[in-house]
């Protein structure tokens, strides 16, 4: 019997989804489990598995095209049954199967939140449990991403595949050999052309919006005007920064960035102002009692925000490297949903960039995001003399409705007095 599938929801907040590329072409054998296409979602591109045995019978989404959720993807059957029949008796957006993401190995499943009610309700205290530090291999990965079985490690090493990059769909996400067999490496979609006009003439290149860049364009148009947005700016003396990092990496085999060190002290100073890691929930303010720090990383199609879990439990090079594989994976379109979700605040840093101070918009529902521009010399006063001095620019965006004035300022307090000692990080 003929089986329809529907294009699934792979993101809370995918409506239309794109498919990148077809893994099967109609006619071909298809296995339960067996990846047949990649789609494009708000943010990222993920590999789609068939959930039954049988023959790919028609495509209903051409490659490069886009169709919105729970309309038909594709048919799976019998070969020779009634494509046409199939489609005609078709319910529209009827019984399509619910993307699964795997659970977040790092946080505990939580139970949704009551829809919101006019009438008063109690204070809820959602508990979630920290989880078991994760050890890393040699060559920084978690051991949690090497789960595969000796023959798909051998087949991959055979093709050359770099085992981290498959996505297991066996079982609690092993790698197993069919996973090897169908993994297909990304290959960045090609830059549109550029070209200098001759003098005179006016010409322009239009490019498509992606599903990603209309998200972020209707995600950040909606804060920027809902949410009443205020900010507080701060400058920070990073001497003391400079000098606890050159310490840290002098170590064999160590090696931090002050991007490690900030999101270590903003989770410390999330952790001494809690008030400031919450979000607006329409109805009421959820104060959270872990700490998610979403990492803001450009890639080719705009801005993804990864998430670090439980940020204020792990060390600095716990997090640079947990940071490094979240933004890796994110530029190579690897990176899963569910590790885009559930974020408290959120960081910005454009001081790689040369940027010296900005503002950024916050990502809902958060109530903060914090932006980070670079470390500059420059002359500074000390016990009344112009010295050299090496200065940062911090600038916390703020919800009113979420966080206060005063709130805010003494989060920023927080933060200057860590980063200017690095060593009360670890107090």
């Amino acid at each position: 019997m003929a089986e329809i599938i529907y294009m699934p929801k792979l993101s809370d907040t995918m409506t239309e989804g794109v498919v990148a590329e077809w893994l099967k072409k109609v006619g071909d054998t298809v296995a339960n489990g067996e990846l047949i296409a990649e789609i494009e979602t708000d943010k990222a591109t993920m590999e789609f598995e068939s959930f039954y045995d049988g023959v790919l019978l028609h495509i209903g989404v051409e490659k490069g095209k886009g169709a919105p959720v729970n309309s038909i993807l594709a048919i799976i059957g019998e070969k020779g049954e009634d494509v046409k029949a199939i489609l005609a008796n078709a319910t529209p957006g009827g019984d399509a199967p619910a993307a699964k993401p795997e659970a977040s190995k790092e946080e505990a499943p939580k139970t949704e939140a009551p829809a919101p009610s006019p009438e008063p309700v109690a204070v809820k205290t959602e508990t979630v449990a920290a989880p078991t530090p994760t050890v890393s291999s040699s060559n920084g990965s978690n051991d949690s991403r090497l789960m595969a079985s000796p023959l798909a490690k051998k087949l991959a090493e055979e093709k050359g595949i770099d085992i981290n990059q498959v996505a297991g769909t066996g079982e609690n996400g092993r790698v197993v050999k069919r996973d090897v067999d169908h993994f297909v490496p990304y290959t960045p979609a090609s830059r549109p052309a550029f070209s200098s006009a001759p003098a005179g003439t006016e010409s322009y290149t239009e490019v498509p919006n992606t599903q990603m860049r209309k998200a972020i364009a209707k995600t950040l148009t909606a804060s920027k005007f809902s949410a009443p947005h205020f900010y507080l700016k701060m400058e920070v003396d990073m001497d003391n920064a400079i000098q606890a990092r050159n310490a840290i990496n002098s170590e064999d085999g160590v090696k931090v960035s002050f991007n490690d060190m900030l999101i270590k002290a903003v989770a410390v100073a999330l952790r001494r102002n809690p008030k400031v890691n919450a979000d607006w929930m329409g109805e009421s303010i959820r104060y959270n009692n872990h700490i998610h720090i979403g990492v803001a990383v450009a890639v080719e199609d705009g801005l993804v925000v990864p998430v670090v879990k439980f940020a204020d439990s792990k060390g600095i090079a716990q997090l640079g490297a947990e940071i490094k594989d979240l933004a890796s994976r994110a530029r190579d379109k690897k990176i899963k949903p569910e590790e885009m979700q559930g974020g408290t605040f959120a960081v910005s840093n454009l001081g790689m960039f040369g940027i010296e101070d900005f503002t950024s918009i916050i990502n809902p529902p958060n109530g903060c995001i914090l932006s980070v521009g670079q470390i500059k010399a420059t002359p500074v006063i000390k016990n009344g003399e112009i010295v050299p001095g090496n200065v940062m620019k911090l600038s916390l965006s703020c919800d009113h409705r979420v966080v206060d004035g005063a709130i805010g300022s003494e989060f920023l307090k927080t933060l200057k007095e860590l980063l200017e000692n690095p060593v009360r990080m670890l107090v």
